[in-house]
This record gives C-alpha cells, sequence and structure tokens, in this order.
C-alpha cells in the first residue's frame, strides 16, 4: 500500500489525536452514526436505492477536498447516500462533513441528530477549518433551500449556485473542487406543490410530498477535480473569477445531469 505523504506543517497545531475518543469537536458521534450507518443508511444504500457509483477515483484520498453536488426531494437523501458512497466505494474511505443551514437549530430533535452524524453549520470558518486545518471532506449543496424547494416538474433543473462562496471557500483553503452528479433524489421524495401552511407551522417550507421514501434508482457520479491553486496567490479576491467557476462547476453538473437522464430507461430500474 502506497505510504501517505506526512502532515503539513500547520496540522501540528491541532489537537492530538483520542483513540478512545467518540465524540469529535464538532459533535460527531462514532456511536450514532456507526448506529445510523447499520439501521438506516446501509439499507436506503443497497437495498432500497440500490446506489451506483462512477468515478469514486476522483475523491482524494489525502488533503481537504470540497464535494460539490446538486440537491433535491422534501427531506434529501442524496448527502447521506453520498457520505455512503465514499465509506463504501472508497479504496481509502474518509469521513464526510456536510454543511447544514443554520435554520436547523430551530427543530429540538433535528438539532441535537445532525451534528452527531457528520453536519456542520454552513460558515467559511468552518468550511475553511475543515478543509485547510484538519485536510477534511467537506459536502456542499450550492443551491440551498431553492434545491430542496424545487417541484418535481423542475427536476433536473439546477437553481443558481449562490454567489459562489464554496469557490471562494477551496480557493482559500487551496482544496481542490469535486462536482458529483446525483440522479434519483428528484423522484424519491418528488414535491408536488407547496401548501400555505408556513406560518401555522412554524416549517421552512410545508410541501405536498410522499411522506416515505419512493425506492428510485440512485446513481452518483464523480467528476473529475478541479485544483483552485492554479490562480496566483488570492484569487478569491476576484469576484469575476469566483462566479465563473461557480458557474463553470453548475454547467459541468447540469451537463452531466442530462446525460444520465438520457442513459436511464426507468427512474426506478435505471
Amino acid at each position: 500500500m502506497k505510504e501517505l505523504p506526512a502532515p503539513a506543517d500547520h496540522r501540528r497545531h491541532l489537537p492530538a489525536i483520542e483513540p478512545e475518543r467518540q465524540v469529535t469537536d464538532w459533535g460527531r458521534s462514532e456511536r450514532i452514526e456507526g448506529l445510523m450507518d447499520r439501521t438506516v443508511y446501509e439499507f436506503l444504500y443497497h437495498y432500497w436505492f440500490r446506489v451506483e457509483v462512477e468515478g469514486i477515483e476522483n475523491v482524494p484520498s489525502t488533503g481537504g477536498a470540497l464535494l460539490v453536488s446538486n440537491h433535491a426531494g422534501a427531506l434529501p437523501p442524496d448527502a447521506a447516500m453520498i457520505a455512503k458512497a465514499v465509506k463504501e466505494e472508497h479504496p481509502r474511505p474518509r469521513p464526510v462533513h456536510m454543511t447544514v443551514e443554520h435554520f436547523f437549530k430551530g427543530y429540538p430533535l433535528l438539532s441535537m441528530l445532525v451534528p452527531k452524524i457528520g453536519g456542520v453549520p454552513a460558515h467559511p470558518a468552518n468550511v475553511h477549518r475543515l478543509l485547510y486545518d484538519e485536510e477534511q471532506l467537506v459536502l456542499v449543496f450550492p443551491e440551498g433551500a431553492k434545491g430542496t424547494e424545487k417541484l418535481y416538474k423542475d427536476r433536473y433543473r439546477l437553481r443558481r449556485f449562490g454567489r459562489g462562496g464554496f469557490v471562494e471557500a477551496a480557493m482559500r483553503a487551496k482544496a481542490p473542487i469535486v462536482p458529483i452528479a446525483v440522479v434519483g433524489a428528484e423522484e424519491a421524495q418528488p414535491i408536488f406543490a407547496h401548501l400555505p401552511l408556513k406560518r401555522l407551522t412554524g416549517l421552512i417550507y410545508a410541501p405536498l410530498a410522499p411522506l416515505v421514501y419512493l425506492p428510485a434508482k440512485f446513481r452518483i457520479r464523480f467528476l473529475e477535480p478541479i485544483a483552485t491553486d492554479r490562480w496566483g496567490e488570492a484569487p478569491w479576491e476576484d469576484t469575476g473569477l469566483v462566479q465563473t467557476v461557480a458557474e463553470d462547476v453548475r454547467g459541468r453538473i447540469q451537463e452531466e445531469l442530462y446525460e444520465m437522464l438520457a442513459r436511464r430507461r426507468s427512474p426506478w430500474l435505471g
């Protein structure tokens, strides 16, 4: 087996690794995550969604990397399936840290569970620490809530990727961007309409959608990484460049989605 490179100098300032510790500084629980993996993710990945993966070799074995994916579904299962794919298919499995919106703090059960299974508040400082200081894999969904609110009639049409904050984060950390195209989530829990119940329920949105996941066939394709350390000393200060790269990532994912959909025979059989 190939010997891994020595850690960078800046990592000597991080807390020492404690093998017996089961909860990380981010609140990630090895016990809870393992339980979720055995009881939920394993079943969904292998038997319900029957996930097929392409291009897993594009996920770096070492160093920080920003995974960027499309996002959809009333309660999106794509993040868990991407993390499971890295764990199951990669020759050097690594944990995936998923950035989550701050509105999760308003829901007592979710706010306690999300950090324990790898969720990290979506803040530039958190992403930078994970990518640069800790050299971890970070998964982001630039469509944000616009993706999860998308109606079934608009499936697989990517929304705008924000202002390119994910590109700036990757540039600052000199970490590659790995685009990901996911097919299946749009059918797993499609949204047919939005009910006018936000004020009554206090929810961020009230979708008309199946209460359980439908057995859609999932395909996850990891695309070729985009290096971010080739544009000089401070490329994140160039707003035009940041936007251009963000649109390029979005365009690559959109093209792959169209190609994957053109080859698909059925949402349920693949």
